[in-house]
């Protein structure tokens, strides 16, 4: 069997950390006050981290700091003195997003290890390979995997993987949301994410809404529970085993980290888990949070399981269907306890935030009794389910587990103990990668009675006191019968304590063979960036992006330079190239999908032997595939570009030019435009902003009885689907050849406001995406923009031209909507 896993458990405030520790975790991570994924957390500060490592490295756990957010140009100089504190504090490793703050991390904190984050969308061996080429030391791996997938990483000489085991789940791609952008004036790459996918949405088929029933909440997923796959993932050699969740509370840590250090434990012990323990466990984790638990796609994909879309909140466990209902009491056969002050609330398929629920009075057999006049239970019919969601004995239990301080874990030593006569008495101590030795300073002689036995040594070497360590093992290498004075023993304790000690303090969180100097500064990385050319060219080059055949064609006529071309069908990429030849005087970019999983690099294949001029990169398995094939590359918006260094990073692969992020506001644009060459750069100044971007078929979910691509019967290809939010805005659902699935904004959107302020900077490359557009409408679009660059109109004219609005402020992205 491999090595026991990590159990990682997360911790927003010090009450968490306390839980996770006091119940078996191995390591927590956690966010500070800024560059973090959760900013509603409580979260710790840098003041914090000195204590909070002590206390944790005391016990035998690591702390891992969430640095998971891209960073802004003007944040740089903050992000490297947070970087050099969290080094000084000891912290076992940061968990990034950003590539950029990759390479700032190795050169100012080179002591501290990094792991990439799930926000750096690592999906498959070859985006893995691309981290370790930078740095990286451990993957995040994306939760859509599934275990299928994750044995193609088995075998490869890649880096040591953690996947999440249980907790909530994105329905879209960690680093990949825009929603909160697009919806929320918020940010999920910042740490700001809106939960637009816990809300409810109409299904609008063929311009028809579909009644799905009682089904509302379309994107939101049931929580992972991966309990049952942990003996298949530790065969699987996965190092890190992560519970999600840092904006739980204690007793939600407590709970989660109790069940899966069992059921590891478990496993190395050879213990089955009974199951009356296995039920108590599940109750444990619905109790502790629960939107229904689910294996995830830990199995592959199952559309008509994954999302049940009655609910996206907290329920708990379930106790029943009412069987009658009463003035101030309902009957309900029990499928679990319920007791005199449980809190439950009462599900009937409609808006859960009008929803009823409360404490339960009594209890008579199956008759739950409420506190009269509290609920109005004539809302209430037979049928309606009933949820158990607060176990007031259970919440006690599990704030015991940690109400009381965990004293410091001891470290354990192994010794091997040498000598002969007339020589020193020689001891090597190990603790974990650490070695350090130690001689008497006299030398061992001949023993007349009473020689040195292993019992002796152990007694005396084992006198560790107030020490953190503990003798574990000693291996006793003797020649002959010897003998030391107690005085002699006792002292060469004492030289290899201090020495253990003294080396410990200078290693922090790494082994001696990672220590480095460090190896640059924020600065010296800036200067290595080349400054922005003052040369200017009068013209600007307009590109488009095209998905359908009509929309390339309006292209060529309008005379677009280069044409990017993402059919849903990649297959089709032959035939854009043809018809674009056949044209002459434009360029054709194929676009690789947003998401490349372990076993589709076929995907990359297809698309290189269609020959086009160039590549359009969306993921970092596409940069290590194409990066030797002597096509011109274009890295995409899903790279995110958000500062100089990353900026840098990609262009060094080869990437040819960057698309910048759609995080970025038009002063953060303007920003990176000073910092590193604007010929770098291309801006999408028109678009519907790709919203949600899943692994969730919504189309196989509510429009079949299939469970993936092989029984759906492919509605996808039949019917035209948007979803109706709460304020009756329709955004377009599109699949693509993965079967995964896109929700774009319902209006498009325009940087045309901001267009000669980029210009100015030295933007030349400007892109307009088409969605569903006609060939009539992307003319009238192209022109549009045409007509703007040469001056022949003004971005007012050009609104009104397409008939949109500028409402500036409703995203945080680079564009405003319009419509």
């Amino acid at each position: 069997m491999n090595r026991k896993p990590e159990l990682l458990a997360p911790s927003g405030n010090w009450d968490c950390a306390k839980a996770a520790v006091a119940n078996g975790a191995d390591a927590i991570f956690f966010g500070l006050s800024q560059f973090n994924a959760r900013m509603r957390a409580d979260n710790f500060t840098l003041d914090d981290l000195p204590e909070l490592m002590d206390y944790l490295h005391e016990r035998g756990v690591r702390g891992y700091v969430t640095f998971n957010t891209l960073v802004f140009t003007q944040e740089l100089p903050e992000a490297e003195r947070f970087l050099k504190t969290i080094e000084a504090a000891g912290v076992d490793a940061i968990i990034v997003q950003d590539l950029g703050i990759v390479r700032l991390a190795q050169a100012v904190a080179p002591h501290v290890r990094i792991h990439a984050s799930t926000q750096m969308t690592l999906t498959s061996p070859e985006g893995v390979q691309f981290a370790k080429k930078w740095g990286v030391k451990r993957a995040v791996l994306a939760r859509e995997l599934s275990i299928r997938e994750l044995e193609k990483f088995k075998g490869t000489e890649i880096l040591p993987l953690e996947v999440f085991v249980h907790g909530a789940l994105c329905v879209a791609y960690s680093g990949q949301c825009l929603t909160s952008e697009a919806l929320g004036q918020r940010s999920a790459n910042r740490g700001e994410c809106a939960q637009a996918c816990r809300l409810p949405y109409e299904m609008v088929v063929d311009g028809v809404i579909k009644d799905l029933g009682d089904k509302r909440y379309l994107l939101s997923p049931q929580d992972l529970a991966a309990i049952e796959e942990i003996p298949r993932l530790i065969d699987l050699g996965i190092e890190s085993f992560k519970i999600e969740g840092r904006l739980k509370t204690p007793e939600y840590v407590a709970a989660i980290t109790q069940v899966y250090r069992k059921a590891i434990d478990a496993c190395f012990e050879g213990k089955e888990i009974s199951p009356e323990e296995k039920h108590e466990d599940r109750y444990q984790m619905e109790m502790a949070f629960s939107r229904g638990l689910y294996s995830g796609w830990m199995h592959g994909v199952n559309h008509q399981e994954l999302v049940h879309a009655r609910f996206g909140k907290k329920r708990g466990a379930f106790v029943g269907f009412i069987k009658r209902v009463g003035s101030d009491e309902v009957e309900v056969d029990l499928e679990v306890p319920v007791q005199a002050g449980d809190g439950v609330v009462f599900d009937t398929g409609g808006d859960t935030d009008r929803e009823q629920g409360g404490r339960v009075w009594a209890v008579k057999g199956s008759r739950l009794q409420f506190e009269p006049r509290k609920l109005n239970l004539n809302r209430i019919k037979v049928g309606d389910r009933l949820w158990k969601t607060d176990d007031p004995h259970l919440q006690k239990k599990l704030r015991q587990s940690f109400s009381k301080e965990v004293p410091p874990r001891k470290k354990g030593v192994t010794l091997v103990v040498t000598g002969r006569v007339g020589e020193p008495l020689k001891v090597e101590a190990a603790l974990g990668e650490v070695r350090v030795s130690a001689s008497s300073s006299m030398s061992l002689f001949e023993a007349k009675n009473q020689p040195l036995t292993l019992q002796r040594i152990e007694e005396q070497m084992g006198r560790l006191g107030e020490t953190p360590y503990e003798l574990e093992k000693v291996s006793l290498q003797l020649e002959g019968s010897v003998m030391l004075p107690v005085k002699e023993l006792n002292q060469l304790r004492r030289d290899w304590v201090e020495k253990l000690q003294i080396v410990l303090g200078e290693v922090i969180a790494s082994t001696p063979s990672e220590i480095q100097e460090p190896r640059g500064s924020l600065e010296s990385i800036l200067k290595s960036i080349p400054s922005p050319s003052l040369e200017r060219s009068e013209s600007y080059d307009l590109r488009a992006l095209c998905r359908t055949t009509d929309q390339i064609d309006a292209a060529l006529e309008a005379g677009i330079s280069t044409i990017y071309v993402d059919f849903e069908d990649i297959r089709r990429g032959k035939e854009a190239v043809a018809q674009v030849r056949a044209h002459g005087g434009s360029k054709i970019y194929l676009a690789t999908p947003r998401i490349q999983k372990s076993g589709e690099v076929g995907f990359f294949k297809v698309i290189e032997q269609a020959e086009p001029d160039g590549v359009l990169i969306r993921n970092l398995g596409g940069i290590d595939y194409f990066r030797d094939k002597k096509l011109p590359l274009v890295g995409d918006f899903s790279l995110n570009v958000a500062n100089p260094i990353t900026a840098a990073l990609l262009k060094q692969e080869p990437l040819d030019h960057l698309t910048i992020s759609y995080d970025l506001n038009s002063g953060q644009v303007l920003d990176l435009l000073r910092a590193a060459p604007p010929e770098w750069f291309e801006l999408t100044m028109h678009q519907h902003l790709p919203m949600f971007h899943m692994e969730h078929c919504v189309f196989a979910a509510f429009l079949s009885k299939g469970k993936d691509y092989t029984d759906c019967g492919r509605p996808c290809e039949t019917h035209q689907v948007a979803l109706k939010d709460r304020v009756g805005m329709l955004h377009p659902l599109k699949a693509d050849v993965g079967c995964r699935n896109t929700v774009y904004h319902g209006k498009a959107q325009s940087g045309v406001d901001f267009f000669w302020d980029f210009v100015e900077a030295g933007v030349r490359r400007f892109r307009v995406e088409l969605l569903t557009e006609s060939k009539s409408d992307s003319l009238q679009v192209f022109k549009a923009y045409q007509d703007l660059m040469s001056k022949k109109i003004e971005a007012e004219e050009l609104a009104r031209r397409l008939k949109v609005v500028n409402q500036l402020g409703v995203t945080s992205g680079t564009l405003t909507v319009l419509g």
